[in-house]
């Protein structure tokens, strides 16, 4: 398949995340939760949150824009494409070994989200890694 295409589905999946982290702070009761929390550290969840909303948004953003380029394997394609599929790969770890998300996981649909996000959070860091390492399958 193209890598210039994977690339612009990876962008778009990026931006689509935004739409899945406003799911989970509802699945999870997030603003509940945040409110047991001192004000400082309440503030300072909510900006860490938004950072990685702000984050996502670049990389999708970014990728969208310039997923030709990104896909031509030049030195600095390839070190932003290693540079995200390392953020990738490093959140579908935790994903796995940090995140206990079974509580959370009450009906089909929950599931389903659950299992639809880990595909993305596989996808991305193998099309990134594709782009930066993979010079010889272009």
């Amino acid at each position: 398949m193209n890598l210039e295409l994977l690339l612009l589905i990876a962008g778009a999946l990026q931006v689509s995340l935004l739409v899945a982290g406003g799911a989970m702070q509802h699945v999870t009761g997030m603003r509940a939760e945040s409110a047991k929390l001192s004000p400082f550290h309440r503030r300072l969840f909510w900006v860490y949150l938004v950072f990685i909303g702000f984050t996502l948004t670049g990389f999708g953003v970014l990728t969208l824009l310039n997923a030709k380029a990104l896909a031509a394997g030049t030195p600095l394609a390839r070190s932003l494409c290693g540079f995200v599929a390392l953020f990738w790969l490093l959140r579908l770890l935790v994903q796995f070994f940090v995140l206990d998300v079974r509580p959370y996981l009450t009906d089909f649909a929950r599931r389903l989200g659950y299992h639809t996000l880990t595909a993305v959070f596989i996808y991305l860091p193998a099309v990134y890694g594709w782009a930066a390492w993979g010079k010889g399958l272009r």
